[in-house]
């Protein structure tokens, strides 16, 4: 019998037609919906009105005069039309008259244009506050705070440093180096240098055995964000827990750490699951934002990698619309072989590291122990150049995994590589 399984693929989603006896399992979050229309706004008024080790922002922004909410990008799915008009009644229900600035957590990414910032927060958000976005390269938007636990510097937007209230909106997902979004990355990388957030990410981090997907302890990348954030004074925080459509399913507001736990251990109660080993795992990237460029491909990636059995073939849809990604990035997969890429990322000293090396390492890494088949719209020669097979359908990369495992290889389905934490390897 066949199977059609859905994939979520930039905008849209695309189906893998598949023989049920050929299928090992599938893994896939809880699908948790909202009931009504008000239930996401609902959510999130809860979380404000009883926010975790912090007193409720309505007070903290009393007497404060100059507000900095940091936001999200264009590469994120964070709800801003949702959460960012609730963050701002409650900073004007303690100050009317606050100085509100939004600055738009760039990291190392490109700024946002006008235009997706009218999608992501509305025509009348974007016309009535004050938007800014992030630039990691503009030494003299930056301040050192002083050195991190890495002995990177922590230089940090000014802008966010000079408020009288830094806080900060987004989500929390799984991560696969630095445990987690959300909470403390909207600071580091967010509106970091750089210089620092290289370092953060250098080869050495991302080989630590514990800069991996649902790991805060002990990780030496978290451990450098969440020193960033408490030397930014970042003082609030608003985290939503989001499901398979995008909904706003949970939400975490308060202290900077604290309320972030308390949802990093809601989502890995909720979204936790052992492996399934397979000859052959499918993932993605979750569709759009994340499938945008091959950049961010690395997140799913780590969820297949734990479901691979030895010599195993990775099938990775992602829609790519946006290109590679990073011209960093783009450069490097393409200038050397795997192996050669690897050799020289790990040879390289943490002061001297590339920005975006850190994703050429991931895909290096299981380039030298996996077939990859990449299902984009990006050119075939590009697609084989980077070292990976080509294919224009997850069914006919589905049919080359055959013709290399046999066509009794069993298949682990993973339609949204990022919402699942794959445990037990």
């Amino acid at each position: 019998m066949i199977k059609k399984i859905s994939l979520p693929y930039g905008q849209k989603s695309i189906e893998v037609n598949i023989e049920s006896n050929n299928i090992a399992g599938i893994l896939t979050p809880p699908k948790t919906t909202a009931d009504k229309k008000n239930d996401e706004k609902d959510i999130v008024i809860k979380a404000l009105a009883e926010p975790i080790g912090s007193e409720p922002l309505h007070e903290l922004a009393q007497n404060k005069q100059k507000v900095v909410i940091i936001t999200s990008d264009h590469t994120r799915a964070v709800p801003s039309k949702i959460t960012l008009p609730l963050l701002l009644a409650e900073i004007r229900r303690g100050n009317p008259h606050a100085d509100i600035t939004v600055i738009i957590a760039t990291g190392l990414h490109r700024g946002m244009t006008s235009e997706e910032m009218r999608a992501r927060f509305g025509n009348e958000l974007f016309e009535k506050e004050h938007f800014v976005n992030h630039n990691a390269y503009d030494k003299s938007s930056l301040t050192e705070l002083g050195t991190l636990p890495s002995g990177s510097k922590c230089e940090i937007n000014t802008l966010a440093l000079n408020a009288d209230l830094l806080i900060a909106e987004g989500f929390i997902e799984p991560h696969f180096f630095a445990g987690f979004s959300g909470g403390r990355k909207s600071i580091f990388p967010g509106i970091a240098s750089q210089a620092c957030v290289n370092i953060n990410h250098s080869a050495k981090a991302i080989a630590d055995p514990k800069s991996i997907t649902g790991v805060l302890d002990g990780n030496p990348i978290h451990e450098d964000m969440i020193k960033a954030a408490r030397m930014a004074n970042l003082a609030f925080i608003l985290n939503v827990l989001l499901n398979e459509k995008k909904e706003i399913i949970g939400a975490f507001a308060g202290d900077t750490d604290k309320a972030h736990r308390a949802g990093c251990a809601k989502l890995l109660a909720d979204v936790g699951t052992k492996a399934i080993k397979a000859d052959i795992v499918i993932t993605t990237n979750g569709g759009y934002p994340l499938d945008q460029n091959l950049y961010q491909c690395p997140k799913c990636l780590s969820s297949a990698l734990m479901c691979a059995k030895k010599d195993a073939v990775i099938i990775l849809a992602a829609a790519c619309e946006d290109g590679l990604g990073g011209e960093n990035f783009g450069r490097m997969m393409q200038e050397a072989s795997a192996s050669v890429l690897l050799k020289r990322i790990l040879a390289t000293p943490p002061e001297q590291t590339v920005s975006e090396q850190w994703c050429v390492q991931r895909f290096a890494e299981a380039l030298l122990s996996y077939k990859i088949i990449l299902v984009s719209s990006l050119e075939k020669s590009l697609v084989t150049a980077m070292g990976f097979l080509y294919a224009d359908t997850v069914d006919s990369a589905l049919q080359q995994a055959y013709e290399i495992k046999g066509k009794d290889a069993k298949v682990t389905i993973i339609p949204d590589g990022v919402s699942v934490i794959v445990k037990g390897k």
